[in-house]
């Protein structure tokens, strides 16, 4: 449900976000079962130790979020919350959505028809003139091109449409410019584009931020285009999670000669969408039905009152290991209502115990 926030709610709520061991599952799960950022945060430290955490699980106190709140507000950016009517429609679509993400820019971007271009960093010169080529025609044909920044396709892909309409989005925060050599274009992004991040404006990117970048890359956009990227990359990553959050994969073939183009060969072995130029892209998307929100993993309203939750939350805990596991196996393991299992296992997240993934997996830590 859409709704505007009070400055108070508002602080609550990237407070919530903030917290040590609450991602985007748990933070949407806490919302549903609180009502409330400002209760859930009440609530944190108990069901922590419950969960049998060592150290005090403490929200960040309230100086911090002001400070990345006017950290934001020096560069220009805006805040935008998954509860408000401007956080972008595709991207509020996810199970989970990201509870908040940072727009420097045109933010009004964010919500047209977009497409996402990725690929090799070191990219070749045919690879990067295809990108820049490609994303000036889907420039030319209404539609927004996405990517990250990174260099070989995704710059060429930003330079192609910058004239049209690009969005940057990056591991660390908004003011983060990796690699440095695109200072310059993260500059031009700014002005006539849009830069998004996930993460605090000042905060500089780790290994770990850029699966959550790649997610919000395939969140935005229709399709996800893979120009050239080896077979372990984050480009096939990006292609994965867009095949799992129902948008289109394109694929550009390359000589087998070229260790570039195994992961687009291997992704059009997989099925997906072969592209040779901007008609394939433009004829997909004119055939694909309209996006449909997907289904919620678990139904709040379900019973669970007679149930021994700490015994549940015991037992979830000896069925979790490294390898991750759907919540829905753990339901049918464990005969429990989806809404009890779902609470136990956020707890267990608080308390470091479980990490809960997209795509409705969870792993023991």
């Amino acid at each position: 449900m859409t709704r505007g926030l009070s400055d108070r709610e508002r602080l609550a709520w990237l407070r919530l976000a903030r917290t040590e061991t609450v991602g985007p599952v748990a933070f949407d799960h806490l919302l549903q079962r609180f009502g409330s950022p400002e209760r859930a945060l009440i609530a944190l430290p108990d069901l922590a130790r419950r969960a049998g955490r060592a150290a005090p699980l403490r929200p960040p106190p309230e100086d911090e979020i002001l400070r990345e709140l006017e950290d934001g507000a020096r560069l220009g950016a805006r805040l935008i919350c998954a509860c408000e009517p401007d956080f972008p429609h595709r991207l509020a679509s996810l199970d989970p959505p990201p509870p908040v993400i940072w727009a420097l820019g045109h933010y009004e971007l964010l919500p047209q028809p977009s497409i996402a271009i990725v690929g090799a960093r070191i990219a070749s010169a045919a690879g990067q003139r295809f990108a820049r080529q490609l994303a000036a025609e889907l420039g030319q044909h209404g539609l927004v091109v996405v990517s990250g920044l990174a260099r070989g396709v995704d710059g060429a892909a930003h330079e192609g449409s910058l004239s049209t309409g690009t969005i940057a989005v990056l591991g660390g925060g908004i003011a983060d410019i990796y690699p440095p050599e695109h200072a310059s274009l993260h500059a031009r992004i700014a002005e006539a584009g849009c830069i998004v991040s996930e993460s605090a404006p000042l905060r500089r990117a780790q290994a770990k931020d850029f699966p959550r970048r790649n997610r919000i890359i395939s969140g935005l956009s229709l399709g996800v285009v893979v120009v050239e990227a080896e077979l372990k990359s984050g480009s096939l990553i990006t292609a994965r999670l867009a095949a799992e959050q129902g948008r289109d994969v394109f694929a550009v073939p390359g000589s087998p000669l070229d260790p570039r183009a195994k992961g687009p060969n291997d992704l059009i072995r997989q099925g997906a969408i072969l592209c040779e130029g901007v008609e394939d892209v433009l004829r997909s998307l004119s055939a694909s039905p309209s996006m449909r929100e997907r289904d919620r993993t678990w139904d709040p309203d379900e019973a669970a009152d007679d149930l021994d939750h700490d015994a549940l939350r015991e037992r979830l805990a000896t069925l979790l290991s490294p390898t991750p596991v759907s919540r829905d196996e753990l339901v049918r393991a464990t005969k429990a209502p989806t809404s009890a299992v779902m609470a136990a296992l956020v707890e267990l997240a608080l308390a470091d115990r479980a990490e809960l993934l997209p795509g409705g997996m969870v792993a023991g830590v």
